[in-house]
């Protein structure tokens, strides 16, 4: 049931600005920090521009359903993603348009604190805005599920005062880097219209996570991630959980966020269940920690799975929603107890 990885005891936290690459096009810094400190800039990267990937990927959701928007650019190729989730029913619908060869055409921002992406053909309208009070995420998509038009319009505010942010290398190749941001427990309020139906999101039951990354990846990758957002006696809590690509010997990407305050932990274990040597991942999970700060039960609702190949690159993605039961233990000791608390762990392997 454990997932293969490598285990590390150091948390490297990194608090002062800077650029992010030297005149190599090697990070300056590696480790994890708390805000998004250091300045990306694509033209300072020395690698082959095919390998450059960049994306802003938001997740809406609440007791009963869920919108994920994407858009990235990785060079090669532009993926424009909606994804439409609905866990009473078990049931998603995800629909992706495709633009090859963008190589950093969409000018998606060297920061996740200002600049604004907005894109746009014949079937697909989308945009990530940043507003007064905080983001806008809209989007038209005609035809989504063959039948059906989809469109949201969502606000985004109160975002907590950390985040986790990772600065990873990787050990075959020195100028091949992660650097991303995890914002988590954003609340969220808006609208969904999927055909007829029309779904509310209310602020008092929705949050939103980003996942904001830029970076020159090797061509083949698993990674482990999970995360969750909610309240807890009253106050925000949540959590990012992950782990197996890249050189993470100064830090994991793992923290507790409790009333927007970042909490660091050291390692977490995703133990997925397998079933004749294969994953099943509508089974029961576990998840460990080597300092027994985190240790949690998680039941899947459903595998929001996608798999593509095409000649030399491919995915295969299995996020899985769930419910969460156990405790999380903050920096001073204090205990957070959930229970079926939403959230999702994915194992996503790409050749890319």
């Amino acid at each position: 049931m454990n997932s293969p990885r490598e285990v590390n005891t150091v948390q490297r936290e990194m608090t002062e600005t800077g650029h992010l690459l030297n005149n190599k096009g090697e990070l300056m810094q590696t480790g994890y920090a708390k805000q998004l400190l250091l300045t990306y800039d694509r033209k300072a990267i020395k690698a082959q521009g095919w390998r450059i990937k960049e994306w802003d990927y938001y997740l809406i959701t609440n007791d009963d359903f869920g919108v994920a928007l994407t858009i990235a650019d990785n060079s090669y190729m532009a993926l424009i993603s909606v994804s439409f989730i609905d866990f009473k029913r078990a049931s998603f619908q995800t629909t992706s348009v495709i633009k090859p060869l963008t190589f950093g055409k969409l000018n998606l921002p060297s920061t996740s604190k200002k600049g604004d992406i907005v894109y746009q053909d014949k079937r697909i309208q989308m945009s990530f805005l940043h507003t007064v009070n905080g983001r806008k995420l809209c989007c038209r998509m005609k035809n989504f599920d063959g039948k059906k038009d989809f469109a949201c319009d969502i606000d985004l505010f109160n975002e907590p005062q950390d985040s986790i942010v990772m600065a990873i290398p990787f050990k075959e190749d020195k100028k091949a880097f992660y650097y991303n941001q995890k914002i988590n427990g954003m609340r969220a309020k808006g609208h969904v219209h999927y055909g007829a139906t029309e779904y509310q999101f209310h602020e008092s039951t929705t949050f939103a996570t980003l996942d904001w990354g830029r970076g020159v990846w090797t061509y083949k990758n698993t990674w482990y991630w999970g995360a969750a957002s909610g309240v807890v006696n009253g106050k925000s809590f949540g959590f990012n959980i992950g782990y197996g690509f890249g050189d993470t010997s100064n830090a994991s990407e793992n923290m507790l966020f409790y009333d927007g305050v970042g909490h660091k932990l050291d390692e977490v274990t995703f133990h997925i269940p397998q079933k004749n040597g294969n994953f099943d991942y509508l089974e029961p999970w576990q998840f460990t920690s080597n300092d027994g700060r985190f240790e949690m039960d998680f039941i899947p609702i459903l595998d929001r799975k996608d798999y593509t190949s095409v000649m030399i690159i491919s995915s295969d993605q299995h996020q899985v929603f769930g419910r969460f039961t156990g405790k999380a233990v903050l920096d001073d000791g204090s205990i957070i107890q959930v229970k079926d608390f939403l959230g999702f762990a994915e194992k996503v392997s790409n050749k890319w």
